[in-house]
């Protein structure tokens, strides 16, 4: 497997370790050194397994060498049990790519087309991912918001439990994206009395038994730093994410990833907005990106710690 040269791991083993201790291994999307340091510190400070996502846009942007190059700096080792996965891959040329260059984990999400061309280009992508040892997460039903190009859509469906089953028997995909209330980006729920569709999640857990499922579109938007990024000059007024409690007993009923993109967005422009604000003649970025990397640092030990609770899973 080429991504062992870089020290990482698929995400088989967490996954089944995650679902029999009844815990979730936190998809932490990364764009930068910054924010690839602050999440793969806080890991290894709390002895977690974890999965460091990159979206297409992301990788567009730091480059496939670039990239590659910052994770063989970290200097893993397999023990520490970290993933390096495609976060909404909507291709399999993009799929492919993304294993040749060593990710040992890729999302295909080819959720927005019909069901059986999903299940075509799903079954196709995991079957060139499972002869290099790599594991697939697939998704159906629309999670709706907007993060950036790769990860938007302007309605919601709700996964159907019937197509759950079908889809996990025809693609032999290793996970599965479903869509019960999350939504990607800042404003994921429209009232404080929201709450997921736990109803879908059980019928589907109970009808895929240890099957990993997973939850996009589920950061918690702590209050915090929304409004320290308002009180600094930003504008995320109503900006509203998924409460704590209902992501811990999505991952009591069978949820093993949950992916957090928003709130490290949210902790890196907090510290830089709180920097450049309380020290307005600063202009060394080692100083107002060091402010973010340590915002990222600090929600990504909390999110592991209080969400997660992979503190010391480490075998």
């Amino acid at each position: 497997m080429f991504y062992e040269k870089f020290g990482l791991v698929n995400t088989a083993e967490m996954f089944a370790h995650a679902m029999a201790h009844r815990y979730a291994i936190g998809a932490f999307n990364f764009y930068n050194m910054e924010t690839l340091v602050a999440i793969s510190t806080a890991a290894r400070e709390t002895n977690s397994p974890i999965i460091l996502a990159v979206s297409e846009s992301a990788l567009e942007y730091m480059g496939d060498d670039m990239l590659m190059s910052m994770i063989s700096g970290l200097k893993l080792s397999t023990n520490e049990r970290v993933a390096l996965h495609l976060d909404h891959g909507h291709s399999f040329e993009s799929c492919a790519r993304a294993i040749d260059i060593g990710f040992s984990s890729v999302m295909i999400d080819a959720s927005a087309l019909p069901f059986q061309e999903n299940i075509a280009l799903s079954a196709r992508v995991a079957e060139y991912a499972h002869a290099r040892d790599v594991t697939v997460e697939a998704e159906i039903g629309i999670i709706g918001g907007h993060e950036d190009k790769n990860t938007h859509a302007a309605n919601q469906l709700y996964t159907n439990p019937n197509d759950a089953i079908e889809f996990v028997a025809r693609t032999n995909v290793d996970s599965l994206a479903i869509a019960i209330g999350t939504s990607h980006g800042a404003y994921k729920r429209r009232s404080d009395s929201e709450q997921l569709r736990f109803d879908i999640l059980r019928e589907i857990a109970y009808r895929l038994p240890n099957f990993p499922l997973v939850l996009h579109g589920a950061s918690s938007v702590p209050k915090l730093l929304v409004d320290t990024i308002n009180e600094n000059g930003g504008n995320l007024n109503t900006a509203r994410g998924i409460p704590t409690d209902q992501l811990r007993q999505a991952i009591l009923m069978g949820i093993c990833k949950i992916n957090v993109d928003t709130d490290s967005r949210l902790a890196f422009t907090a510290g830089v907005r709180l920097e450049m604000s309380e020290n307005p003649n600063e202009f060394n970025p080692r100083k107002y990106l060091g402010l973010g990397t340590s915002a990222v640092y600090e929600n990504t030990i909390n999110e592991i710690t209080n969400i997660m609770d992979s503190t010391d899973r480490l075998r």
